[in-house]
């Protein structure tokens, strides 16, 4: 289901969108190329970022949260598959502020969740500091108004009461 969100999100902004609104800004519509290049770096995420990432959140993060240990060897792995595609990360965002080009889009938000559970759930942050060009698209994802209103959700679930 996970593979099928990013089609999904991308029918959900053409069929609601109206021209000059932020969805087809998401979707780079104001030119073919931008709308490639969203299309190009979304399918990086999911075939090559998530793939890497989401190994470290469900050893770090889930299995924890659900009574399991890690299994540090699958953690070490995916941490040098990440790096490998963070290092591409970090050469496309020395030119633009976003992968797509210099507009927030549907490639960076897909990167979102995921991105956050290991920043804020786990101690491989640094994989992301280290790279400053990587750092600082981030940042500005963070600081983007929508972002501030989620992220405290996201943190409850990391972080569940003593009670539960």
């Amino acid at each position: 289901m996970i593979s099928e969100s990013r089609a999904i999100s991308r029918y959900v902004l053409r069929k609601y969108a109206s021209p000059g609104t932020k969805a087809t800004d998401l979707l780079g519509e104001s030119s073919v190329e931008e709308s490639a290049m969203v299309d190009v770096w979304t399918e990086v995420e999911a075939h090559q970022y998530q793939p890497a990432i989401e190994h470290i959140v469900q050893q770090c993060v889930i299995l924890p949260f659900i009574g399991g240990s890690r299994d540090q060897v699958v953690v070490d792995e995916s941490v040098g598959k990440l790096e490998k595609v963070l290092d591409v990360y970090e050469a496309r965002l020395w030119t633009h502020a976003y992968l797509a080009g210099d507009f927030f889009s549907l490639a960076d938000l897909v990167h979102f969740g995921i991105t956050y559970y290991l920043v804020a759930g786990t101690e491989y942050a640094t994989l992301l500091e280290s790279r400053a060009n990587v750092w600082a698209w981030w940042g500005r994802i963070m600081a983007r108004p929508s972002v501030k209103k989620v992220a405290p959700l996201i943190h409850l679930w990391l972080k569940p009461s003593s009670s539960a």
